[in-house]
């Protein structure tokens, strides 16, 4: 079989291979099963692929991904309830859907402000959160940050630049439950140890 017969496989092979958690041996195997299994996976996959290219995009309103220019939660009214919950990416706006217990609005802010990858407020969301947190009445803005050096940098940053009549909340940090100490960081020892609470 000659180079030029698989060139289309391969380079399947290596855009797979860009995704995260997949590599190069990953995606082999991943794009040899799809081709013995063809119709029932490959073809609808492409299908599926190319139906998404075409209608996905970013609600304008909260950054989250979906097939029209307002998601669905910002169109639910009932979730208009003052609280809007700031994440970092759309993962996380996910993440917080299957718990299923927040039931306000979200922002996705794209990232973390991060000095050493030039990331900075305008490459950010934070203009239209703070646009977003006086034009719809926001009572709670909850910084759902992860507890990295850049997410805390970020959540100050935004803590900052919040009208005085909006509440900043912060997501509690320590042990998970389940967890057990010996298992644990320092920094998460610490945090769960500052923020402990009557028992």
């Amino acid at each position: 079989m000659s180079q030029n017969s698989t060139a289309e496989i391969e380079q399947l092979i290596a855009l797979l291979a860009k995704l995260p958690g997949l590599g190069p041996r990953s995606s082999r195997r991943a794009v040899l099963h799809l081709i013995r299994k063809r119709e029932l996976l490959l073809t609808p996959l492409a299908a599926a692929m190319q139906e998404v290219a075409t209608t996905a995009r970013s609600c304008l309103n909260c950054g989250n991904v979906g097939t029209s220019e307002i998601c669905a939660i910002c169109s639910d009214e009932g979730r208009a309830n003052g609280e809007l919950c700031v994440v970092e990416d759309v993962s996380d706006l996910w993440a917080m859907e299957r718990a299923g217990v927040f039931k306000g609005r979200y922002h996705v802010l794209g990232g973390t402000l991060s000095a050493l990858d030039g990331v900075g407020p305008d490459e950010l969301r934070i203009p239209q959160l703070v646009d977003r947190a006086t034009a719809e009445s926001v009572q709670e803005v909850i910084l759902a940050l992860n507890a990295t050096i850049d997410g805390q940098t970020t959540a100050h940053y935004i803590a900052d630049l919040m009208p005085d009549q909006v509440a900043l909340t912060s997501l509690a940090q320590g042990v998970p439950i389940g967890g057990e100490l010996d298992y644990l960081d320092e920094g998460t020892i610490s945090a769960a140890l500052k923020a402990r609470k009557a028992f």
